[in-house]
This record gives C-alpha cells, sequence and structure tokens, in this order.
C-alpha cells in the first residue's frame, strides 16, 4: 500500500480521533498557565519602502506581523484565516511542540497547505521555554513579509537570570525587496541561476537613513541615561547572515534561541537567519548630547552575488526638561555616531563570536547534554548542480546547469503529501514510515579541498528514522563544491546541544576529545563554518516528523533540507496525539 493509500484511510480516521487533540494538555498540566488566543487574517497590504509601493502579504495587514505574548506554560490557541491567493503555512520557529507536532507548520512536512479561504487553528503549549523565538511563513518565499516575533515571559513569580531591565525592545531584521519575492524565486528556480537579491535590508520594517528615499523610515529606540533595556534581536532576513552594533555602547549577551547563557559583552555581535539573540543594552550614566546609530550588515562567506548595503536605526536618549519643539531642533543638531563593522568577510570575528557562546549549566538552568550517543550520522552540506533539461536555456554554473542544494549529495524533493500525516497513519495501522537517506556520505572525498568534477546532486524524499528517546550525535560538514560557505541549519521540533566546532575536514579520531560536554550553548539553528564542520547533540524525544534545513532560504528551496521521523515510545505521553479535525489536506 503506497503513502497516498495510507493518506486516504487516515482521513477516515480524522473526525473520530480528533477529540483527542486535547491530550497533551493532560501531559503538561504541571507547567499549566492560561490560554491565549490570537486571530492572524492573511490578507495583502499595500506597503511603501524605497519610495516603491507594492500589495504584500500581511498578517492583519501589519509589517512586521503582530508580537505573540506568553508566559512559559501558556497554551496558545492560533486561528489563521487565509483571504489571499497564496497557499499559506506558519511556522512558530525554535517552539518546541512537544507532542503538537501537527502546529509545526512547515508545508508538506507536518500539513497541506491552508488555501485561499481556509481556516487552520494552531494550537500548541510552551513547555519548559522562555526568551525571543519568532514566527514566520513556512512555504516558497512568502516569509519575507510574513514574520513576526514570539516573547515568551518566565513563569509568574519567576525572574530572569539578571536584573530586571527597565524596557523590552524587539528588534527584527528583515529583507525587503521591491519586486515580489514569489516571482524572484520562481525565475531562479526556472532558469536554473542564482536569484536577484534585495534592495535593502530593514530593522522593524524600515530600512533607515543610509538608504535613498529612507529617511523617514527609520527605527528610533529612544532611552534614558544609567537603564538597563532588554533588546531581543530576530533575523528574519531571507539570506543573510548580519553583524549588528550600536555605536558607542556595549552589549551583554545573555540569551540564544531562547536558552539563557552566560552573559559576555561586545561591541558587535553576529546573528544568523533564523537566529534570535536577546542583550542587554546599559546606557550612559549622564545625558551624553549625542546621537548614536545602530548598524546592521551582511557577514559574506559565499561567491554569490548579495545585497552590499546597511540598514539603520537610531539610538537617542531623551532630552531632560525640553519641549517636544525644542527637543526635536536640538536632537538635529547633536552629532550622529556611527559604530565599526568588521568586514564582510571576517570569518575571524564570527568564529571568535560563536564560541563565546555557552550555557548557564546551572541547578536551576541545566544544561542536559547527551553523555552518551545512540546513534551516530555524518552529513555534508553545501552546493551542487543539477543538469540543465534538454532543450532549455540554463543560468546556473558555466550556464550548462542548475544551482542545487543537498545533505549527503542528496537534494530533497518536496512530497505532495504532508509527511505527518503519511506517517501517523502508517503507524496506525501498526508500520513504519522507511528510509534509505545515508547516515554518511555514499563516496567519501577531500570536503574542504579541490571539489569532485562531477557536482551533480541525487534527488529524493528521503528521510532519518529514530526510536524515541535516542540519543543523536550528528556532524554537519561544510564542502567546497561551489565555494565553501557557512550554512545556518535549523532543527524543528528539538534544541540541540552545540558541542564542537573547526575549520577543515572533521576528523572523527581527534576532533572528539575537544568536544564540550559540560556547557554548550543551546540552540535550535546554527552556523556551519565556512570550510568546516559543527558537531551537534540533541534527544529525540519528541515523536513526530521534524524538518532540518539551511535557513538561507534560497538553499532551502535549492534542496538542502531533510526530516527526521521520530517513532512513539512505549508510554501514552510519549505517543504523537492524532491530528485536529481542520487540519487541511491536499
Amino acid at each position: 500500500m503506497g503513502a497516498s493509500s495510507f493518506f486516504s484511510v487516515g482521513v477516515l480516521f480524522i473526525t473520530l480521533l480528533s477529540s483527542l487533540w486535547l491530550l497533551p494538555e493532560i501531559v503538561i498540566a504541571k507547567h499549566a498557565g492560561i490560554t491565549r488566543h490570537y486571530q492572524f487574517d492573511i490578507q495583502m497590504q499595500k506597503v511603501t519602502r524605497l519610495c516603491h509601493t507594492k500589495s504584500i502579504v500581511t498578517v492583519n495587514g501589519r509589517f512586521p506581523g503582530p508580537k505573540i505574548f506568553a508566559r512559559e506554560g501558556d497554551r496558545l490557541v492560533i486561528k489563521v484565516v487565509n483571504h489571499v491567493q497564496n497557499n499559506i503555512s506558519l511556522h512558530w520557529h525554535g517552539i518546541r511542540q512537544l507532542r503538537s507536532g501537527w502546529a509545526d507548520g512547515p508545508a508538506y512536512i507536518t500539513q497541506c497547505p491552508i488555501q485561499t479561504g481556509q481556516t487552520y487553528v494552531y494550537n500548541f503549549t510552551i513547555v519548559g521555554q522562555r526568551g525571543t523565538l519568532w514566527w514566520h511563513a513556512h512555504i516558497s518565499w512568502l516569509r519575507s513579509t510574513l514574520y513576526g516575533p514570539i516573547i515568551i515571559l518566565p513563569q509568574q513569580n519567576s525572574s530572569y537570570p539578571f536584573a530586571k531591565p527597565e524596557r523590552e525592545v524587539p528588534i527584527i531584521f528583515g529583507e525587503w525587496f521591491n519586486v515580489d519575492t514569489e516571482a524572484i524565486i520562481n525565475q531562479a528556480l526556472q532558469t536554473g541561476g542564482g536569484p536577484n537579491v534585495s534592495d535593502a535590508y530593514t530593522i522593524n520594517g524600515l530600512p533607515g537613513p543610509l538608504y535613498n528615499c529612507s529617511a523617514k523610515d527609520t527605527f528610533k529606540l529612544k532611552v534614558k541615561p544609567r537603564k538597563t533595556y532588554l533588546l531581543r534581536l530576530i533575523n528574519a532576513a531571507l539570506n543573510d547572515e548580519l553583524f549588528f552594533s550600536i555605536a558607542n555602547h556595549t552589549l551583554t549577551i545573555v540569551d540564544a534561541d531562547a536558552v539563557y547563557v552566560k552573559p559576555f559583552t561586545t561591541d558587535t555581535l553576529l546573528i544568523a537567519p533564523g537566529q534570535t539573540t536577546n542583550v542587554l543594552l546599559k546606557t550612559k550614566s549622564h545625558y551624553p548630547n549625542a546621537t548614536f546609530l545602530m548598524l546592521a550588515r551582511p557577514y559574506v562567506t559565499g561567491q554569490g552575488t548579495f545585497d552590499n548595503s546597511t540598514t539603520a536605526g537610531i539610538l537617542e536618549y531623551e532630552l531632560p526638561s525640553k519641549s517636544s519643539s525644542s527637543a526635536t531642533n536640538l536632537l538635529k543638531k547633536l552629532p550622529l555616531f556611527k559604530p565599526q563593522l568588521p568586514a564582510l568577510n571576517d570569518t575571524s570575528f564570527a568564529t571568535n563570536f560563536s564560541k563565546k557562546l555557552r550555557s548557564l549549566a546551572t541547578a536551576q538552568f541545566p544544561a542536559n547534554v547527551p553523555q552518551t550517543v545512540d546513534r551516530r550520522f555524518f552529513f555534508t552540506v553545501g552546493l551542487g548542480t543539477n543538469p540543465c533539461p534538454k532543450n532549455h536555456t540554463c543560468q546556473g554554473p558555466n550556464n550548462s546547469s542548475m544551482f542545487a542544494a543537498s545533505i549527503n549529495n542528496i537534494s530533497f524533493a518536496m512530497p505532495t503529501t504532508a509527511l505527518l500525516q503519511t506517517h501517523f497513519f502508517r503507524q496506525s495501522i501498526n508500520a513504519i514510515l522507511t528510509t534509505t537517506f545515508p547516515t554518511k556520505p555514499i563516496i567519501p572525498f577531500n570536503y574542504t579541498g579541490t571539489a569532485p568534477n562531477n557536482t551533480n546532486v541525487s534527488n529524493g524524499t528521503k528521510l532519518v528514522v529514530l526510536p524515541f528517546n535516542t540519543s543523536v550525535e550528528l556532524i554537519m560538514q561544510d564542502t567546497s563544491i561551489l565555494g565553501a560557505e557557512s550554512h545556518p541549519l535549523h532543527l524543528h521540533g528539538f534544541n540541540f546541544f552545540v558541542v564542537g566546532q573547526g575549520f577543515g575536514n572533521y576528523n572523527p579520531n581527534t576532533d572528539p576529545a575537544s568536544f564540550n560536554l559540560i556547557d554548550p550553548v543551546e540552540r535550535n539553528t546554527v552556523g556551519v563554518p565556512v570550510g568546516g564542520w559543527v558537531a551537534i547533540r540533541f534527544l529525540a524525544d519528541n515523536p513526530g516528523v521534524w524538518f532540518m534545513h539551511c535557513h538561507l532560504e534560497i538553499h532551502t528551496s535549492w534542496g538542502l533540507k531533510m526530516a527526521w521521523v521520530v517513532l512513539d515510545g512505549k508510554l501514552p505521553n510519549q505517543k504523537l496525539p492524532p491530528p485536529p479535525s481542520d487540519l487541511p489536506k491536499c
């Protein structure tokens, strides 16, 4: 019986089983919070940036989209109504989705997309997480405008492991395209060439004064002297890692991907697409008689074209005892200081910054690093090619092929029915979704040396199956095929510990000796170093089908993605509940 047959059988069970959808609430009663309801209406909205007006896909007509507030232990019920012509799915990036994989959101992985005129309710509980995460569209390139922050406060009567800030400010970086991003990616996939790059980077949707026609579209952060502010930074850019700095101010890093870290100070930070970072900004002890630029621009490691521009916001100190008109006039006359950012290709800074990130590893916030490993995997990640179709003009490498991307040389082919549905209903009749995804490269080569002559990838929908509670060690190795490049890899459904990283080819005989199994940083998105490798460990304690992909959107589109299937455990609270009755159908 094929996957479509299993799905057909499964549909018959959905209505009967949907009443069991509330099972996760029984299991997580000890984390009980309140239920918070949101309605997201997906609708078109005209927006002007860079003196260019276009209609974009938004939530509730807002760009960026609305903030979601919650406390650890709260249940979120988010009703999404699709009023646009595009198919839609939303992902709650970094939320563990413990036994609620039906709400994770990636199209054709955990759900079929929400079609025009349809509604789907995402229903999940936040368990054991607090900090900054974010939500975004997870289909095609629609996340260029469909994104917003998720602010998770500690439980009532709990506090931060640092002094309470004066104010908390979400700062979300994005990219603005003057043309429709769907047209950009469609053209790139048709021609096999690289996509057109963005026209600007943005801070909270605003390009800032360094771009033409954008002085009025500038994010301004107003602060007072002798105060501490918590900045919740999110990189929602499609294709670029970003450096960020505020002139004449230092930042204290306290959180990465909604996990507390050992605090350290820095003038500049690096944040990859998909990542979040909480920082404390301590203002000056007196009014400084100046204003200060905050800048973000790309960290570039690949050989393709990129948006070589800089977005800017302004840090302003509130003037004491001044009328609004006189304050405005005075601010215009104040000197404006500009920070010095690292060079575009400063891999040394990127490496040193990432090595400073370490878990708190305290009794209250432990680092539960798997000390033993049940399954080991070695994945190469990088670019490659597909042959140019007959009688087709291609704009990929040498103008004779099409760009592709792969893991272990397999470029992931998206299914036409959601994998989680196929998996669930196969399990319901005592069958298991099988896999042929290789645990290591089928043909080893000098991964960071001279690239092989044959750069073609294979294509397929291949998965890895893990028994419940398997401890996993995964080495992700960059390759030099079509040029080495940093790849921010995001794993759905789990946090993982970054136990090691290095440059060149990973050596399984010597490199594990340097692994940090005491206080490694815990993340959901990690950069594979350009021309290097990263080692992560995680516990497969969440049944379902979980996407893993590069968060550079063009690499995802080219196939740098795969999925893990985590089987049910033996106990009732180790099993995936049935799907909700309103789960979209393909």
